[in-house]
């Protein structure tokens, strides 16, 4: 009868499912799958989470006090001493150099696993004790014969495991597999790259990081396997940013002197350096026939509107129309609030389109903007509905970009191929940028405009929080305005540990402010009643606005200089300063008040760096650092992958390296065809191709 590893064929292979690996079968491979490893691909990258360095064995006679040896030895006798406290197990162990003494303390249970006449290997650090060596509580494992490998038994690596499945089983099971990496691990570089880039072999580097020769052998496979690991997500990244500016045209958006001056005549001030450096990167995009990918960044205050204003009324200027999307209706409603305000007596004609919007009403508004009698178009996902469509859609504005996922913002490339400027008021670390935005150029706007007001940041424990009320009350008196933001509508438990946006609107208006003019404002409200709440604020007559962070973005009310944020323990680092970004937008002094009660060390280092910093990118890093870019920005929204051993915040010098090299590698042969590239093909399919859209590369 033949066996499930010779019907599949006895030479290894990466797609070999792992139930033929010897030791494994269906019911250990079932355990495997559900630890993600179902081919022998997938267990040479199920990587160790530890490795453990053990001494070559020596003979009893060479041993040293205060190092750690290993030795191999007959035992000679036990004794188990339970009259001790703790109790002892002694073994004495010879070779033919001499004999040593094992104890293990509270060792009780090691009386029925060692006998002597059996050969054992023990690894520890050697001692005196009463002028004789002796090894204590060492590692130690029952061996046929006394000419064995220590690293075979206690070297190596330490897998993460389960019930099921332990790591030492791991380890004996992946060995044979080590032996066969000649055949199943196919290089990708050159020697003199290699040599170039200080990176050790492909098929050394599998060695090295299941079994390392030593701690540098180690560090060296790390290496070469983080390299290649974000080499391969550049390359994915340079070839989906080729294909879109090599395989679509866009319409050719040239720009004036007399086009230039006629837009900056929209805007009562001088835009800043940061504005005019990124204008120009944009209309040199939008100058060419390739789409423009680009995503512009900056801090909650920047200017960013402004510039994606420009760049609309630039395409606007050459008969194109523009879609500018958002979130949320009170974003899309800010919007086109700011953009009213520019373009009033304007021939641009402009729109908002929401899904409140519906019947007659919408038939007709589609026909118009079908017809291109619409410039521009602001709304939200509505935007993305089946019956919109554009007569010459030439410019996508897409804001909160990180919001989206790929498939919607793909979909407004179903009729024509529109340049596309996305922007986000959350900074994006540098690592980040480099990932999962990396197909898109970057443009930042480093500094705010002049004339914003200082935003001093508290954190507020309960026993300041009735002195906070009273600061409150005197910045209402002056006439100034506050946000008051909850992490919840209303509570769905009884433990009250966690307040709610309408719970606290009563209290605050009955109990704390009854003075003052108190309203609620969240997402769930009709539409109509969102805009009306959002007005009557925005002209002064409601003095709180307690809410939850339907208010992250969208609302531009330069009078109100209070932001309370309670249960701010609960909130992320980026969300955070995005609330804060609310408030400091005109010229008064503001203050961003955090209440949280909490013990989490996490917590307190979160509200902490937000009472030392304004800066939304040293936040952004320190957020990256703490949660990770997996909960930072979602990575299957963008389609990354997940790294198994590369970390783009530890590793960033060896990405921005993997970069260059990928770009440069796309930009030599941008479909890699050529014979010296079908490694690096195969591979790029089988680890990124589905996740990243390049099952065309061929």
């Amino acid at each position: 009868m033949t066996t499930d590893r010779e019907k599949f064929g006895n030479k290894f292979s990466l797609s070999m499912p792992v139930r033929y690996l010897k030791g494994v079968g269906p019911a250990r491979a079932k355990v495997f799958a559900q630890l993600g490893v179902e081919t022998v691909g997938d267990l040479l990258e199920y990587f160790p989470r530890d490795w453990v360095f053990v001494p070559a064995a020596v003979k009893i006679n060479q041993m040293r006090p205060e190092k750690n040896v290993t030795i191999v030895g007959l035992v000679e006798s036990t004794d188990y001493r339970s009259n001790r406290r703790p109790v002892i197990f002694e073994v004495m162990v010879a070779d033919d150099t001499g004999v040593c003494r094992i104890v293990w303390f509270h060792g009780g249970y090691l009386r029925d696993q060692l006998k002597p006449g059996q050969v054992i290997m023990a690894s520890g650090k050697a001692s005196l004790y009463k002028h004789h060596l002796q090894l204590t509580n060492p590692r130690f494992m029952v061996v046929d014969e006394e000419s064995c490998n220590p690293e075979e038994y206690f070297g190596g690596g330490v897998y993460p495991a389960c019930a099921k499945l332990g790591s030492r089983q791991i380890k004996r099971i992946i060995r044979p597999v080590l032996d066969n990496l000649g055949e199943l691990v196919s290089e990708f570089y050159d020697e003199s790259f290699l040599n170039k880039a200080g990176l050790i072999r492909r098929k050394d580097a599998f060695g090295w990081i299941h079994l390392p020769p030593d701690e540098e052998g180690l560090s060296k496979a790390k290496r070469r396997l983080k390299y290649d690991e974000l080499f391969l997500m550049q390359l994915g990244l340079a070839l989906r940013r080729y294909r879109v500016k090599h395989d679509s045209k866009a319409v050719h958006i040239g720009c004036s002197d007399k086009i230039d001056s006629r837009i900056r005549r929209r805007f009562p001030f001088l835009l800043t350096e940061d504005q005019n450096k990124v204008i120009a990167e944009i209309v040199a995009d939008m100058g060419r026939a390739e789409p423009m990918n680009r995503l512009l960044q900056g801090d909650v205050g920047s200017g960013k509107t402004v510039v994606a204003l420009y760049a609309a009324l630039l395409a606007v200027a050459k008969k194109r129309q523009v879609a500018i999307m958002a979130p949320t209706e009170i974003l899309a409603s800010q919007h086109f609030i700011s953009i009213e305000r520019y373009l009033k007596n304007s021939q641009v004609k402009r729109v908002l389109l929401t899904g409140g919007l519906t019947g007659r009403k919408r038939k007709e508004l589609m026909g118009q903007i079908k017809a291109g009698e619409f410039d521009i178009v602001v709304g939200t996902v509505a935007l993305l509905q089946a019956d919109v469509e554009f007569a010459r859609l030439g410019l996508v504005i897409i804001d909160e970009q990180h919001k989206f996922g790929v498939e919607q913002r793909a979909e407004l490339r179903k009729q024509t191929t529109p340049h596309y400027l996305v922007m986000t008021a959350t900074p994006i670390p540098r690592t980040l940028a480099m990932t999962a935005f990396g197909d898109l150029d970057v443009s930042v706007i480093k500094h705010s405009p002049p004339g914003r007001g200082a935003v001093i940041t508290r954190w507020v424990g309960p026993h300041n929080r009735q002195k906070a009320y009273e600061f409150i009350r005197q910045r209402l008196k002056a006439k100034k305005q506050a946000y008051f933001v909850y992490p919840r509508i209303t509570n769905t438990d009884d433990s009250g540990n966690v307040k709610a946006a309408a719970d606290e609107e009563k209290r605050l208006g009955e109990r704390v402010f009854p003075e003052f003019r108190v309203e609620l404002l969240h997402g769930q409200m009709p539409s109509a009643k969102k805009q009306g709440i959002m007005a009557e604020f925005r002209r002064g007559r409601i003095d709180a606005l307690v809410s939850t962070v339907v208010v992250e973005v969208g609302l531009d009310v330069p009078n109100a200089t209070i932001m309370v944020i309670e249960g701010a323990d609960r909130f992320g680092l980026a969300q955070l300063h995005q609330l804060r970004g609310r408030i400091g937008r005109g010229e008064a002094r503001s203050y961003c008040l955090l209440f949280a009660d909490t013990e989490s060390e996490t917590a307190k280092s979160r509200l902490e760096i937000m009472t030392r910093s304004n800066d939304g990118f040293e936040i952004s890093e320190y957020d990256l650092r703490l949660r990770g870019p997996g909960e930072l920005f979602s990575t299957r929204q963008h389609g990354l992958p997940d790294l198994k051993i590369a970390n783009i915040v530890d590793d960033y010098e060896l990405l921005v390296m993997a970069r260059k090299n990928a770009f440069e590698l796309v930009r030599q042969d941008p479909m890699l065809t050529k014979p010296e590239h079908k490694n690096i093909r195969e591979a790029l399919l089988a680890k990124f191709g589905d996740s990243l859209g390049l099952a065309d590369v061929a």
